[in-house]
């Protein structure tokens, strides 16, 4: 069976493969060549080719793809935005020959764009799995409009695959999730994030384990956080949030509908034990409130962040971080001392990219937007210098009659792209940072509303 994607080369690339996230609005045309030419020797990679034995291109010369692709974006003045494409298509290990795998490639290739742009097909022979790799230019050559990568592009290449696959007598994931309808949704779970709906359909799984009677599952979901609206009748139209969702979900669009609720209540009724499970794991009432605790211990309240004078970048990442850490951790929640907030768990997924943000920070001691905007600056600077520099030294090889000359420019060339290459990382980074800030910022504004909610009424209760 194969699966499939691409997605689009653009700007500045360091690590070939990657997916473009955050990618910036507009490239350099002085460097976009160089992004094209990494994207091709990385698909071409001898070592993954055997010796390009496997490399093959589709209306192109695939000696020469990067100047025909060049030439085409050049003759229709199309040098701005995404450079090409990179798409993949691998198959499970054992059920393809290298020669089936590059004939289906090539064929794939073809049905999909072979009408109108240039495409260059390799298939990787350093895995288990046999793939192929396309490098798609961005202009076609035949009429100069730009590919529009639509969601519909992603599902007719599975399709295409899928088709000829089944011509090819290979197995195809039959009736595989690809894309439900939402752009959005999409692309979350693209980068290995997750939605409301996510985070959401987890929890109420979580509560149903535990749960005999509908009060039951909404005592507990409120208990994690959630506000609930309700109708007379208990099940028609309930919908679920969190304090800092702006829209409200129904249960029933999600999958909860009242014949699903109660038939797991209804397995509950005839399981003898099911007292002594729930008993077990009553709904979460925290013993502890850890944003305000942490704040007490570093005499630091989040609600005063709007003051510039007292604004903490470095710290709002560190208190998220630990917030994060025990939202995951199984001792603090059998302790009761994990975040209140369903929208901090879902950051889970990018636990480790915040982490690589929270370090930039603390080893570059920025404490405040204005330091982070210095930090980039200089960053940026740095990397403008030496794509000068680089730029000098190929200007030089351009005009170079003796080849000793040329391969000590080009070694200069690749020691700079060396020194590049951190500052780029960083400058991504910092980039990120810049973004995700306001969004922690109110993160822990939530939680901290919501962890005083909670400790008032457990309050009252005590009176």
């Amino acid at each position: 069976m194969a699966t499939t994607g691409f997605w689009p080369v653009k700007g500045a690339l360091i690590d070939v493969i990657e997916y473009a996230r955050n990618p910036d609005k507009t490239t350099d045309n002085m460097y976009l060549d160089d992004d094209l030419a990494r994207t091709l020797e990385y698909a071409e990679n001898d070592d993954k080719t055997d010796k390009k034995m496997y490399v093959s291109a589709i209306n192109c010369p695939k000696q020469r793809a990067y100047e025909s692709m060049m030439t085409t974006k050049r003759r229709f003045g199309k040098l701005g935005g995404n450079v090409a494409y990179h798409g993949f298509q691998s198959f499970a290990s054992g059920e393809v020959t290298p020669e089936e795998a590059h004939e289906i490639g090539m064929e794939t290739a073809r049905r999909m764009w072979g009408n109108d742009y240039e495409v260059v097909i390799t298939t990787h022979l350093n895995t288990d799995n046999l793939h192929n790799h396309m490098v798609v230019n961005s202009v076609s050559f035949k009429t100069g409009q730009k590919f529009e990568n639509h969601i519909s592009d992603h599902h007719r290449l599975r399709e295409i695959s899928d088709e000829i696959c089944r011509e090819h007598g290979k197995s195809v994931l039959e009736h595989s999730s690809f894309y439900g309808g939402n752009k959005k949704e999409y692309w979350i779970h693209k980068s290995g994030g997750m939605t409301h709906r996510d985070i959401l359909k987890a929890d109420i799984e979580e509560v149903l384990k535990y749960s005999r009677k509908y009060d039951d599952m909404i005592y507990r979901l409120k208990a994690l956080g959630y506000q609930l609206d309700r109708t007379d009748d208990r099940y028609q139209h309930l919908t679920v949030k969190a304090k800092d969702w702006k829209r409200l979900i129904r249960l029933d669009s999600i999958g909860y509908t009242r014949d699903v609720i109660e038939a797991r209540f209804d397995e509950h009724y005839e399981d003898l034990y099911f007292f002594q499970i729930q008993n077990a794991h009553p709904q979460y009432k925290p013993k502890e409130y850890p944003l305000l605790k942490l704040e007490r211990e570093l005499d630091y309240e989040i609600a005063h962040s709007h003051d510039t004078a007292v604004v903490l970048m470095d710290l709002v990442f560190y208190l998220i971080l630990q917030l994060l850490n025990l939202a995951k951790d199984e001792i603090a929640r059998d302790q009761r001392r994990q975040p209140l907030s369903p929208s901090i768990r879902m950051e889970l997924t990018k636990l480790d990219q915040i982490q690589k943000e929270y370090l930039l920070l603390a080893d570059n001691h920025i404490h405040s937007a204005e330091e982070l905007s210095v930090f980039l600056g200089g960053v940026s600077d740095q990397i403008h210098a030496l794509e000068q520099e680089r730029q000098h030294y190929r200007n030089q090889i351009r005009r170079c009659r003796l080849p000793e000359t040329e391969a000590e420019l080009k070694e200069k060339c690749k020691e700079l792209s060396a020194k590049m290459e951190p500052l780029r990382k960083q400058l991504r980074t910092a980039n990120s940072i810049a973004e995700r800030y306001p969004r922690l910022q109110e993160l822990l504004k939530t939680e901290r509303e919501m962890e005083i909610t909670a400790r008032n009424k457990e309050r009252d209760r005590s009176r």
